[in-house]
C-alpha cells in the first residue's frame, strides 16, 4: 500500500469529508492509478477541476500516481492568470446551452424564462444525459456528483443550491451570464424559441374570450404550439425576471466571475 499527500483548494472542499477539508491528508492506494481516478474516488468530479499540481508540476488527468507524491488540486480560476499552467478542462463552449438532470426541472423552466437553451426531460437516464451532452455540446447541470464523473461529460457543474430561485442565480453567476439574458423568448414547457404571431394565425379556442375580443401581442412556440399573451401569468413572470436582474445588478452589473461554457 502506497500513500500520496493531497490538498484541495477553495470550493472543491465542499465535496470532501469534513476531516479532509482545508488540510493536507494522506491518500492510500495500490498500483499506479491515474490521478483523475484518485480525485474522483475522494468525491470530486473532474468537471470541477481546473489544475492539478503533482510535486509542484502541472499534470494531466491521466498522470500516474506514485508513492510520496504531493498533489494539489484547484478549481476554476476566476481572476488569476494561469496561462503557463496545463489547463485540464476543455475550452468554454462558444454557445451556452444546458442539459439538466431529472431533479432540476424547476431550474430548467427558470433558465428558459431568462432566455437560455435548457434541455430537460423527467425520464432521461444518466446514460442518456452522458450521451446527449457531448453530442449537442451542452453543459450538464446536476446535483449528482456521480453523473459528472462520467468520462464522456466534458462540460458540467454541480449545482450547490437546493431551491430553484437560488439555483438560477448560482448558475447565472457561475457562467457569467448576467449580460446574456433574453427574458421571455423561450417556451417554458418545451424550450422552443417563441415567435410573434397575429390573431388569425392561432386557434381562437386556445385564447380566453377577453383576449379574442381585444387583440394584443401574441407569441407562439413553433414546437408545442403553446400560445402566450399579456395576462396575469406573464406579469408574474416579469416580476420574477425583475427580481433576478436586481440580484445580478447587485454584483456590479455582472452575473458572476466564471467563464461561460466551463
Amino acid at each position: 500500500m502506497r500513500q500520496a499527500q493531497f490538498r484541495f483548494y477553495a470550493e472543491l472542499n465542499d465535496f470532501l469529508d469534513r476531516s479532509r477539508r482545508q488540510a493536507d491528508f494522506a491518500y492510500p492506494f495500490n498500483g499506479s492509478p491515474a490521478v483523475k481516478a484518485a480525485i474522483e474516488a475522494l468525491g470530486v468530479p473532474h468537471t470541477e477541476v481546473e489544475v492539478i499540481l503533482v510535486n509542484g508540476v502541472s499534470v494531466s488527468f491521466d498522470h500516474p500516481l506514485r508513492g510520496g507524491d504531493q498533489v494539489s488540486v484547484f478549481p476554476v480560476f476566476k481572476s488569476l492568470d494561469i496561462t503557463p499552467v496545463l489547463r485540464l478542462r476543455p475550452p468554454p463552449l462558444r454557445q451556452v446551452r444546458f442539459v439538466l438532470d431529472v431533479h432540476l426541472g424547476r431550474l430548467a423552466r427558470r433558465l428558459r424564462l431568462m432566455g437560455f437553451d435548457a434541455a430537460y426531460r423527467n425520464d432521461w437516464s444518466d446514460e442518456q444525459l452522458a450521451e446527449l451532452a457531448p453530442r449537442e455540446r451542452r453543459i450538464v447541470l446536476t446535483r449528482d456528483r456521480g453523473l459528472l464523473m462520467r468520462r464522456a461529460i466534458t462540460h458540467g457543474t454541480y449545482v450547490r443550491a437546493t431551491q430553484p430561485e437560488a439555483q438560477l442565480i448560482e448558475v447565472l453567476r457561475r457562467f457569467d451570464l448576467g449580460g446574456s439574458l433574453r427574458p421571455l423568448t423561450r417556451c417554458l414547457a418545451c424550450n422552443g424559441v417563441l415567435l410573434e404571431v397575429t390573431l388569425d394565425q392561432v386557434d381562437l379556442e386556445d385564447l380566453p374570450p377577453d383576449i379574442r375580443a381585444n387583440p394584443q401581442r401574441l407569441v407562439r412556440c413553433p414546437d408545442c404550439r403553446r400560445v402566450y399573451w399579456d395576462g396575469s401569468h406573464l406579469r408574474r413572470l416579469r416580476a420574477i425576471v425583475a427580481e433576478v436582474e436586481d440580484q445580478l445588478h447587485a454584483d456590479g452589473g455582472r452575473g458572476g466571475e466564471g467563464q461561460a461554457g466551463e
